[in-house]
């Protein structure tokens, strides 16, 4: 098989998120799929499983090293990214992948590619204190004025407003209240932001943990990042029903990241777009 290695979300090479593309060149069971993914070992993997279909679309699977997600931000910009430069024969600026979650639109303008996310879903409140335990931070630490929630445009993520980058860069899991809150609430993200951003041109500073085991850090989210933006949206945060704003992400952990968010709200109808670069790093053959 033939496989390309991209970064996703990043502003240069060797930063944002890294993710492995594999194009089949025979039938692939998905056992298999699941093993290349933790050969890999990158936060998510994908496989080109079908060239264009009818409904116009290329069908897509998604891999973490430990299961087949329905949907996930940087693995379908990525593979839109390397169907277009290899695989789309045409001039058109769209392509679309067949997800779980369903058809996901990505459309490529200058140097930038941005995907359209399902409407979220808004759900539960969280306890503070659950929150602070499972970050290892202060309730002082966390902003009360909005709430902590969980919100899906196809994974699910708990939004934490935190008071400050001080807040945020003191966040580290303990796992055992982790694993808690997942017994609870299934696998949902924990996705920690503040106003208070490193860079001055950036609008708001992204931490992000994922459900998975180890419960790492995720350099660049474009799926919890689209959560972020339906609530900011439905808490009007920006005071504003049309929102165009830059997060930062992924410093922390040495893989900085730049995500574009366009989105707006009319009546109950969201309309998200994240955007964000691809570079191609590396393509090989897999045996």
């Amino acid at each position: 098989m033939k496989y390309y290695i991209v970064d996703v979300f990043a502003e240069n090479k060797y930063e944002g998120n890294q993710l492995a593309v594999f194009i089949p060149d025979r039938k692939i069971e998905t056992a298999e799929m699941q093993k290349i993914a933790r050969e890999i070992n990158f936060s998510e993997t994908t496989f080109i499983i079908a060239g264009l279909q009818d409904n116009g679309g290329y069908d897509v699977k998604i891999f973490s090293p430990d299961s087949e997600l329905p949907f996930a931000g940087h693995p379908t910009l990525g593979t839109a990214y390397v169907i277009k430069n290899v695989l789309d024969r045409s001039e058109s600026r769209k392509i679309k992948l067949n997800l779980p979650v369903g058809q996901i639109p990505v459309v490529f303008e200058n140097q930038y590619a941005w995907m359209t996310q399902n409407q979220p879903e808004f759900g539960a409140n969280v306890e503070i204190d659950r929150i602070a335990a499972a970050l290892q931070i202060n309730r002082e630490d966390i902003n009360t004025d909005f709430p902590i929630q969980v919100v899906s445009t196809g994974l699910p993520s708990v939004i934490v407003h935190l008071n400050s980058l001080d807040a945020v860069s003191r966040c580290k899991i303990n796992h055992r209240a982790y694993a808690d809150l997942l017994n609870d609430m299934g696998d949902v993200n924990l996705l920690v932001f503040t106003p208070e951003t490193a860079s001055p041109e950036n609008d708001i500073n992204v931490r992000l943990y994922m459900p998975i085991p180890g419960y790492l850090e995720d350099p660049a989210t474009g799926s919890a990042n689209g959560n972020l933006a339906g609530y900011l949206l439905e808490h009007n945060f920006f005071h504003a029903n049309e929102i165009n704003y830059r997060v930062e992400q992924g410093a922390f952990m040495g893989r900085p990241s730049l995500l574009k968010i366009k989105a707006q709200k009319s009546d109950d109808h969201f309309l998200i777009q994240v955007g964000g670069r691809v570079f191609v790093i590396a393509e090989g053959k897999w045996y």
